[in-house]
């Protein structure tokens, strides 16, 4: 990859906020994360300067990510609607564990937590559809490998940390548990991730 890619994580939903699963699951922003999506747009406008409009933006297609890269558009100065989005760009699949907490799944499958801790990259959750981290950076990868021009890109935690393994070699338990933040602006370059 030859091209300067910003990446930003959605802003905070109350999921997010409730520290539930969301995988595929619509989640809207809340008010924090319409003023983080804000922020970041005001932030890349600083980073990006009069290269703007020559950039191309792309988004996760769920409604946290449209709604983030819309809100980071208008902070920009430029037209809101102006992207595009990209199936492979959404977040992880958590089949059935989808829209729980770790603790209400470990009453309905005990153990649930320590098993998926164990091999937290490798580990698929139960149900139709569901990935491993592994799998994810799979269906990431050619997205990524295929971007020639200056990119700002809106998605999710679990993609971002396919990124770091894919790009940076981080190993399969450090990118598995790294914090992915809502307020910060990831700049990729080459081999070199950086967050602003």
């Amino acid at each position: 990859m030859s091209a300067l890619i910003y990446v930003v994580r959605h802003g905070q939903t109350d999921w997010n906020a409730e520290h539930r699963l969301q995988g595929q699951a619509d989640t809207d922003l809340n008010d924090i994360g319409r003023r983080q999506a804000s922020e970041n747009g005001s932030k890349l406008a600083g980073l990006i300067g009069d290269a703007k409009s020559t950039f191309d933006y792309v988004s996760s297609p769920m409604v946290r990510t449209c709604k983030t890269m819309e809100l980071m558009r208008s902070a920009m100065g430029l037209d809101p609607a102006g992207y595009r989005t990209d199936d492979r760009l959404v977040e992880l699949n958590f089949g059935d564990w989808q829209g729980f907490t770790y603790p209400e799944l470990e009453v309905r499958y005990p153990g649930a937590s320590r098993a998926r801790g164990e091999d937290k990259w490798d580990f698929t959750p139960p149900g139709a559809g569901a990935e491993s981290y592994q799998k994810l950076l799979s269906r990431i990868q050619p997205v990524f490998q295929a971007m020639e021009r200056d990119t700002v890109c809106v998605t999710h935690g679990g993609v971002i940390r396919c990124l770091f393994r894919m790009i940076s070699g981080a190993s399969k338990d450090e990118a598995a548990s790294l914090e992915i933040p809502q307020d910060r602006v990831l700049r990729v370059q080459g081999r070199r991730l950086e967050w602003i």
